[in-house]
């Protein structure tokens, strides 16, 4: 699957960062591939710095798992994963659905799916 571009808040195209999203273990996972903006305030590599385990806040953004676990419930729907936020260092459950060959609409909740957001992601397609 190509790399699924993530909106930015309140902008148009081009998103914050890409995931790639493939199959491990007869699963979808994803890490993060490329970021609109790889540097921290202080020109540094950004780091997982906001996760809540205070061990893993060294990891780098960039190649790092954000999804993970998804099962196939049916054609274009997944369930049963975790989605990871580096922005807030919370895991979250997480279901998936192929809205059509280049959108993926991804709810992300605590315990329910009722008490959750949804989000809609977008095919990376690079220019020719």
């Amino acid at each position: 699957m190509a790399p699924i571009c993530l909106p930015a808040p309140n902008t148009r195209g081009g998103g914050v960062s890409r995931i790639e999203v493939f199959e491990c273990d007869g699963r979808l996972c994803g890490t993060i591939v490329w970021l609109r903006e790889p540097l921290d305030e202080n020109g540094a590599e950004k780091r997982d710095r906001n996760n809540e385990d205070e061990s893993l806040r060294g990891r780098p953004i960039l190649g790092l798992p954000v999804i993970e676990g998804f099962v196939a419930e049916r054609e274009g729907s997944w369930a049963d994963g975790r989605i990871y936020n580096p922005e807030d260092g919370k895991t979250y459950q997480a279901t998936m659905r192929l809205v059509d060959a280049n959108t993926l609409q991804v709810r992300g909740y605590v315990l329910l799916p009722i008490f959750g957001t949804t989000r809609t992601w977008t095919r990376y397609v690079p220019a020719p």
